[in-house]
C-alpha cells in the first residue's frame, strides 16, 4: 500500500480547502483534523472521507466562513449555533471550551446544535485528554439504522466518546458507533476488500452478514448490543437535541439534506485533579490498565489492550513510515489540489 508523509497529507488537504473557501489557518487546521485521523489509523474518516466533504462544500452545504457562536450562558453550561459551518473546526472549538470552564469550575458542558458531521468524534476526545481531561461527547445522526425490531431506518448510529487522560500521553479513549460497526468502517473495509470481524448488519434476504458490500446496499446496520445499542442511540439523540435546542434525528431526517446536516452535539469535560493528586490518579490509572494487560489472552500470542492504545501505536508507526493510502483516492485528493 501507498505511504505519504504526513505533513504532505496536511498540506495537501490545506491547498484543496483553500481553493473552497476556507482562510489559510483554519484551512490548515481543518487539514490537521483530517490527517490526524488517517494518521491514526480512522482512514474512513481521514483521506477516504475527504472527497465526499469537498463535495458538500461545493453544493454550499457547508459554509466555510461560518463559526460557532455561544448563544447562552449559564456558569459551566453553555449552548452554541454552529451555523451550519464545518463540523470538526466547530466541535474542536466546542471541546476547547467545554475544557476551559472545567478548569475554571470543575466541569465544563457546551451543547452545540445546527453544526455539520464532526468526522471522527474521537479526535475530540484525545483533545481533552491532551488538556488533561476527561472528556465526554456525542453527536446525533440522521436515521441510519432500524431500532430494534424493526426493518427501517428510524434511530441514528450516534457516536460516543469518552476520553480518559494520562501524564505519559497515552491516553485512554472510547470512539464508537451505537451500531456494530460505523459506516466509515464498514467503508473501509470494503476498500480493502475484507469482511468484518464479526457480523454487523443485514443483507438483502435480511440475513445477518459480516459482508460490508451487503450492509451498504441495505443500510441495515446492527445495534451495538442489540437492543441495548438501540435505546442508547435513542436517548443519546433526545439529550442532544434538548440541551442545544438544535435537531433531533427525525428531524434532520424530514429536511432531507443527508450527512448529519445540522446535528447537536454535546461536548463534557471534568478536571479529574480535584478531589486527588495527579500522582494519585496515575497510579490508579497504572494499576488499573497493568490488570487489563495481564490478562490471558484467547489466542496464544495476542495481547489485550485498553481503548486508545492501538491508535497511539498506529500514530507512531505512521508517523515514522508515512501514513497508508488508498492511491486511487489520493490521487484524487491530489488532483483536488492542482485543479
Amino acid at each position: 500500500m501507498k505511504r505519504v508523509p504526513y505533513e504532505t497529507m496536511v498540506a495537501e488537504f490545506a491547498r484543496v480547502l483553500e481553493k473552497k473557501g476556507f482562510t489559510p489557518s483554519d484551512a490548515r487546521d481543518a487539514a490537521i483534523i483530517f490527517a490526524q485521523n488517517s494518521l491514526a489509523g480512522v482512514f474512513s474518516h481521514g483521506l477516504n472521507r475527504f472527497p465526499r466533504v469537498v463535495s458538500y462544500l461545493e453544493k454550499g452545504e457547508i459554509d466555510p466562513n461560518a463559526r460557532a457562536t455561544c448563544e447562552m450562558s449559564f456558569g459551566s453550561l453553555e449552548r452554541w449555533d454552529g451555523h451550519r459551518g464545518f463540523g470538526p473546526l466547530n466541535a474542536k472549538r466546542a471541546m476547547d471550551r467545554a475544557c476551559e470552564l472545567a478548569k475554571q469550575n470543575g466541569v465544563g458542558v457546551v451543547a452545540l446544535g445546527n453544526n455539520n458531521h464532526w468526522m471522527r468524534g474521537g479526535t475530540y476526545g484525545w483533545l481533552a485528554a491532551d488538556q488533561g481531561c476527561i472528556g465526554i461527547c456525542w453527536s446525533n445522526t440522521m436515521p441510519n439504522m432500524p431500532a430494534w425490531g424493526g426493518k427501517d431506518r428510524k434511530i441514528g448510529n450516534n457516536p460516543l466518546v469518552m476520553a480518559i487522560p494520562r501524564s505519559n500521553g497515552e491516553h485512554a479513549v472510547l470512539d464508537c458507533a451505537v451500531s456494530q460497526f460505523s459506516y466509515g468502517k464498514i467503508e473501509d473495509c470494503r476498500l480493502r476488500g475484507v469482511k468484518l470481524p464479526v457480523p454487523g448488519g443485514y443483507n438483502e434476504a435480511g440475513e445477518l452478514t459480516n459482508d460490508p458490500a451487503e450492509i451498504e446496499k441495505t443500510w441495515r446496520v446492527l445495534p451495538m448490543g442489540y437492543w441495548k445499542g438501540s435505546g442508547m442511540a435513542l436517548v443519546l439523540d433526545m439529550a442532544a437535541a434538548m440541551l442545544s435546542g438544535g435537531r433531533s434525528g427525525d428531524q434532520m431526517d424530514d429536511e432531507g439534506r443527508g450527512s448529519c446536516t445540522g446535528c447537536s452535539q454535546i461536548f463534557i469535560a471534568f478536571d479529574p485533579y480535584l478531589f486527588s493528586s495527579e500522582k494519585e490518579v496515575e497510579e490508579m490509572l497504572t494499576r488499573r490498565i497493568d490488570r487489563v494487560h495481564h490478562a490471558k489472552p484467547q489466542r496464544e500470542g495476542d495481547t489485550v489492550s485498553y481503548p486508545g492504545e492501538r491508535t497511539a501505536a498506529t500514530r507512531a508507526e505512521h508517523l515514522a513510515n508515512g501514513v497508508k493510502v488508498d492511491e486511487s483516492v489520493w490521487n484524487e485528493v491530489c488532483a483536488l489540489a492542482q485543479g
